[in-house]
């Protein structure tokens, strides 16, 4: 029994023995396992970190797209190259990538580029998106997708010519057409052109039928006052060909009316044989070309302005408005003011053509826009008369219907030639006009004046309005000068004329200077002050044109008695706008009540006014009766305009332009303000008319000698 036990507890212990050792192999075997898996598990997990890392640091191909996009209105075009697969791309070179993409955007003037992602295929790398710009022919938009393949470091993206537009290939062109805009004219009251197109004759040369270049040159030059290297730079130009017709420059066309005429002008003349020498030279063409006219040339000159060639710092002034190399601008006047009416929008057409010129599709059409006429007030007929009876002086015209505002005039003299600008001036032409003494670029209409005695209307209004000037109160006979007290040192007031009774309406009739000295002290330098402010002095007139602000001082008040004295017949410091001036004057055919002026001609308006109740109805009667006088009463300094068929009043004026109170060598003006008494009138008018240096000419009297001619014909029909 006992060795029975003793077999059986060595059985059991070598079963416990091999499996000890059975456990131990497989705790062998499992760290071996253990071990292996773990190296497999880091290995996969490493490898996830780098696959991580790598979509971490590349750019989606939906942003390389935006930064592609955006390079595009940067034209940066080499740093869009830098983002291509170029073996993908076709092995498309940087030059051919360069030029292509070039041509095209800036050939469509493409900016303002938006692009939004609509999908994005993960899988095949394909970006589909949607894209709007601004061109030349308007904003477009399209739909377009684009390809990318994994390149050794980042994304990279597959170019192709769809990209640019999506049916665009590699053989095709884009085109851009474009159709002119005509610009608007500039018309009067009765739709007579003031600005509009016209003819003019071209001087160019065909320098294949040049037999000699050098003389031609030269001779052409000295004929057109030009510079011969002007010639020779454009004789040098790129697209020029042996039997191209070069344009040289533009001249007046000559017609063959003018020639007919009895007594031809004398600049007909001269123009007429100067483009028959130029026809004798070999290779000089002349032809019609179209340009911008100005038919009533130097009369209107500083109210139409001109247009120019666009330049450079045009273009990008004005970038996005339309404007190209060929436009032209506004530079002045009405050309410049009403600039966007009159221009108008071209028209344009972007299409893709096949490689031999057949239409394949048509991207934008943006239809031409004319440019809008601009009507004005004007009347032609009034404004050419005005300027014909002033035009060797030196000053300016304002006329208006002073019962609806409508500007009918206005003028500045000596003046210029708009058309010289179209056709181009020479350096010598330009320097005559900017070195002119007498200023002729300069416009007066829109300066301040000192009025004289054409002001004493005005302080009588503001005088009775505040009752400081009693209208029958005799201020006593003074003689031909008068100061208030010895205070006043050397100083005196001066007049022309003595009479009795001295009471505000033979004030008005004689010019007293005197009496309105002594009215203006009377009123005071507050009352004053406060009265023209309420005028619209030291403010803008409300008028399409910007005038100067009219003005009682240098300094912001009246500052002594003299000052003061002066101020009321129009001296001291006061300046005014002859537009200004019209439109107080328009108060006394108004019941107190000041018009606003207005440029742009409107169907049936109703008068606005600027300064409603300036005056009382009562006070502009009687400085109405006052200056009836001036005009009907024989002894009126206004006496020359009398008419027994219209009723006029108005008021004369001659201001002394001194550089001090001793100058005795001093200028003067000459004013004349006229206008129809009666709203019943079949046409009524108000004219203030200014003529610098009329001293030694007759003063005022002389602006009345030549206002007459301008009623006659204004009320010829009466």
């Amino acid at each position: 029994m006992k060795q029975k036990r003793r077999r059986r507890h060595k059985r059991k212990n070598n079963r416990n023995n091999g499996h000890n050792r059975n456990h131990r192999g497989r705790k062998r075997l499992l760290r071996a396992f253990g071990l292996a898996g773990a190296l497999l598990t880091a290995g996969l997990f490493l490898f996830g970190i780098v696959i991580w890392q790598k979509g971490a640091a590349w750019t989606s191909p939906e942003e390389i797209l935006m930064q592609y996009m955006e390079c595009i209105g940067r034209q940066e075009y080499e740093t869009m190259y830098t983002m291509l697969n170029v073996e993908a791309s076709g092995n498309i070179s940087r030059e051919a990538f360069i030029k292509r993409n070039s041509a095209i955007y800036e050939g469509i003037e493409a900016k303002n580029i938006r692009i939004e992602i609509t999908e994005y295929d993960k899988e095949q790398l394909v970006v589909r998106y949607r894209t709007e710009l601004d061109t030349v022919g308007g904003r477009i938009s399209f739909e377009n997708r684009a390809f990318f393949v994994e390149g050794e470091e980042r994304y990279e993206l597959v170019w192709e010519d769809r990209l640019i537009f999506p049916g665009l290939s590699g053989e095709d062109r884009v085109k851009v057409s474009t159709t002119p805009a005509e610009r608007g004219e500039i018309l009067d009251r009765n739709e007579e052109v003031l600005a509009g197109e016209g003819v003019a004759t071209l001087v160019g040369i065909v320098p294949g039928k040049m037999e000699n270049q050098e003389e031609t040159i030269e001779r052409t030059a000295q004929l057109l006052e030009i510079d011969p290297k002007v010639i020779e730079k454009k004789l040098s130009a790129k697209w020029v060909k042996a039997d191209y017709l070069v344009p040289i420059q533009t001249l007046p066309k000559v017609e063959e009316i003018e020639l007919m005429a009895l007594e031809p002008d004398e600049e007909v003349l001269q123009e007429q044989e100067r483009q028959e020498k130029l026809l004798e030279i070999p290779g000089v063409m002349l032809s019609d070309t179209e340009v911008r006219a100005y038919p009533l040339g130097r009369a209107a000159s500083h109210l139409t302005g001109y247009v120019q060639n666009v330049t450079a710092e045009d273009l990008e002034k004005h970038a996005g408005e339309g404007y190209t190399t060929d436009s032209v601008i506004g530079r002045s006047g009405m050309e410049g003011l009403f600039e966007k009416e009159l221009k108008g929008q071209n028209g344009c057409r972007i299409y893709i053509v096949d490689g031999k010129g057949n239409q394949k599709e048509e991207i934008a059409d943006l239809p031409v826009r004319h440019g809008q006429d601009v009507r004005l007030t004007i009347d032609a007929g009034l404004q050419r008369v005005l300027y014909e009876q002033f035009a060797d002086d030196k000053g300016c015209c304002v006329a208006m219907n002073p019962y609806t505002g409508e500007v009918l005039a206005l003028v500045s003299t000596p003046s210029f030639d708009s058309n010289a600008f179209i056709r181009g001036l020479t350096g010598t032409q330009w320097a005559g006009l900017n070195e002119d003494a007498d200023k002729p670029m300069y416009n007066r209409f829109r300066q301040v004046w000192c009025p004289g005695s054409t002001f004493k209307p005005v302080i009588a209004a503001i005088g009775l309005e505040s009752g400081a000037v009693k209208p029958l109160e005799d201020y006593g006979k003074e003689g031909l000068s008068w100061q208030k007290d010895a205070s006043w040192g050397a100083y005196y007031v001066t007049t022309l004329h003595t009479y009795e009774p001295v009471i505000l309406e033979n004030a008005l009739i004689y010019s007293d200077n005197i009496y309105f000295a002594k009215a203006a002290l009377r009123i005071g330098a507050g009352d004053m002050e406060t009265s023209l402010d309420r005028l619209g002095f030291l403010e803008e007139v409300p008028f399409e044109i910007r005038m100067q602000k009219s003005q009682y001082s240098n300094t912001e008040h009246i500052e002594t008695e003299i000052q003061l004295a002066d101020s009321g017949y129009g001296q001291g410091q006061v300046l005014v706008n002859p537009l200004h001036l019209a439109c107080i004057y328009s108060a006394f055919c108004n019941e107190g009540n000041m018009i606003k002026p207005y440029l742009l001609w409107q169907k049936d308006a109703e008068p606005e006014y600027w300064i409603s109740s300036a005056f009382s109805s009562e006070v502009t009667e009687q400085v109405l009766e006052g200056t009836k006088k001036v005009i009907n009463d024989s002894h009126g300094t206004g006496y020359g305009a009398h008419r027994d068929t219209v009723l006029l009043a108005g008021k004369t004026g001659t201001a002394e332009i001194k550089a001090s109170k001793e100058d005795t060598s001093g200028t003067e003006l000459g004013w004349f303000v006229v206008y129809t008494a009666e709203k019943t009138a079949e046409r009524p008018v108000l004219l203030v008319s200014m003529t610098e240096d009329v001293k030694e000419r007759g003063g005022s009297g002389y602006v009345v000698r030549k206002i007459n001619p301008v009623l006659d014909q204004w009320f010829g029909s009466n």
